[in-house]
């Protein structure tokens, strides 16, 4: 794929053998970014985990400080007070077998974000082959299985960001918005490395970051120094 004149100006800012502190990381991915409109960016860590054993596997959310810039579309999934509950804290959609019949039945996919009570799980895990690719299906480590819907509602509307580790260890993470001020971005960034380093397995040997690096929406990827933070 060819490289736009662009792209390649970009390119050369980054010095790819420095790690740079997070401040000037942000700083510059938002001067590179590539997109014409208001990009997004991503934080990747790669992390000494062997995540072959289940427990160096980490799932789990960040509640960003400010928010991720994007708002998101909510289904709950619940019966009685609960979803009662749902309705008034703002949810987009609530129902409980009417809504699952709808997915199966319709391939209906109009939202963002599923949040259930726990009693709902045995009939979700039926539609389990339609929802788990698409990265929709409810857990209790992501917060989306719970018995308190209203405080899940509230924390997807603030800005929560769920993250798990990919087969090499990876975890990736977006951040905010390109037009959010630097101040900000550096907090969200920050809540989300202080999440992943407090949920370091008990069993991880050695180094536990080996990588952080960030990015814009199509833009290249800047290396992050990492003692520019508690490890």
């Amino acid at each position: 794929m060819k490289k736009s004149k662009r792209h390649i100006a970009n390119l050369e800012q980054i010095d790819k053998n420095k790690a740079y502190s997070i401040e000037d990381a942000i700083a510059l991915a938002k001067k590179t970014s590539n997109a014409k409109f208001d990009a997004t960016l991503e934080v990747a860590m790669n992390l000494n985990l062997d995540v072959k054993k289940a427990d160096q596997q980490l799932r789990g959310a960040v509640v960003l400080p400010y928010g991720t810039g994007k708002s998101k579309t909510i289904l709950v999934l619940a019966k009685g007070e609960q979803a009662t509950a749902a309705k008034n804290a703002g949810a987009d959609y609530v129902g409980d077998v009417d809504m699952i019949a709808k997915i199966e039945h319709e391939n209906w996919f109009d939202y963002d974000v599923i949040i259930a009570t726990p009693e709902m799980m045995p009939m979700l895990g039926k539609i389990g082959k339609l929802l788990g690719p698409k990265g929709l299906m409810p857990n209790p480590k992501t917060g989306t299985v719970t018995t308190d819907v209203v405080r899940a509602i509230e924390e997807t509307k603030k800005g929560k960001v769920n993250y798990r580790t990919d087969s090499f260890g990876n975890v990736h993470g977006i951040f905010g918005k390109a037009s959010f001020e630097d101040e900000k971005l550096v907090a969200n960034l920050k809540a989300f490395i202080e999440v992943i380093l407090k949920a370091k397995p008990t069993t991880a040997k050695g180094n536990y970051v080996k990588n952080i690096s960030i990015s814009s929406t199509m833009g290249p990827g800047i290396k992050i120094d990492l003692n520019s933070f508690d490890k």
